[in-house]
Parts: C-alpha cells; structure tokens; sequence
C-alpha cells in the first residue's frame, strides 16, 4: 500500500528549505471526518495544543478555516499571519489542510512556513495523521537542529487525537 504525501509548492521542497520537521501518528477508531473540524476550528486549537493561541479569522462572520482563508495566531513565540493555500476536506478516507504562515521582521527575524496536514484512512479502521513544515527563514535556521519543532507538533498531534477522542466542543 502507498501511503499519501504532502504536496510541496518548490519554494518550499523540504530539504531546501531553513529547517524541516515531520511528525505523525497512527490511531485506531477515529475517521477523517472524526479529526477535521478539530484542524479547521482554529480558535479551537489552544484548547488541546498549549503553543497556540490567539487565533482569530480575518474575515468578519467567519468560525472557522476555508480555502483561501486569511488568520492570525500565535505560535512557538511568533505572530504568525497566514492564509490557507490548500483545503481538501474529507473525501474517500482522505483530507487536507495546509497554510501559508508568516511572521514580519527583518532579515533576522522574519519567518515564512508553510504548515501542511494529511488525514488519511488506513485499513482495519485505523488514521493516520501526517503533519508537516518547511521553513525559510533566521528563525527557522535557527530551529533547525533542535527539537522545537519536532517536540511541539508532536504535542500538536497528541492534543489533536485526544480533543478528537474526547469530542471537545468547538
């Protein structure tokens, strides 16, 4: 079985990029469906991920993320604003949502990210659940070689499944 991946725009082709990092996990009894509206409900997300906060939608009357979305949030210490470039909601066992993420600065403090997720159905009712980020960037070069990233998303993930298990109210 061939497993799904990301899909890069060039600019951001892992491996050229500042700093990389690539998490997932396997759950058993959650569909796509199931996960979702835990990624999409962005001001949702401090609930169960303690690196995030907050997230606000950038058009009036808007609860949660769609394509193109403009939002604000904070993150792993950084004002990030972002834009969704990539919306494929649950469909045949599959789904994803990646953003466009930056924060202003100078050369030694801008960030630019795109943050991409991949919900996929595997057999014997099990979800994975792939999230990941490519960075450009001081800050990001900066990362790169720690954990940071690596410790945060993975924390991302638990919290996800978790608030997805538990069906937390968004």
């Amino acid at each position: 079985m061939m497993l799904n991946e990301i899909n890069w725009p060039v600019e951001y082709l892992p491996g050229t990029t500042d700093n990389f990092a690539s998490n997932e996990v396997i759950v058993k009894d959650l569909k796509a469906v199931d996960v979702w509206p835990y990624l999409t409900h962005a001001t949702v997300w401090e609930k169960y991920y303690s690196n995030s906060s907050d997230a606000q939608y950038k058009e009036e009357g808007k609860d949660e993320l769609y394509p193109n979305a403009p939002f604000f949030f904070k993150t792993f210490g950084f004002p990030i604003d972002a834009e969704i470039v990539e919306f494929e909601a649950p469909k045949n066992g599959i789904a994803r949502i990646a953003w466009h993420g930056w924060a202003e600065g100078d050369a030694d403090h801008r960030l630019d990210v795109i943050h991409a997720w991949l919900l996929e159905e595997l057999p014997g009712n099990r979800l994975r659940i792939l999230t990941q980020e490519s960075q450009i960037g001081k800050p990001a070069a900066e990362m790169a070689g720690t954990n940071t990233m690596i410790d945060g998303h993975q924390s991302w993930l638990y919290g996800l499944v978790k608030a997805a298990q538990e069906k937390l109210e968004y």
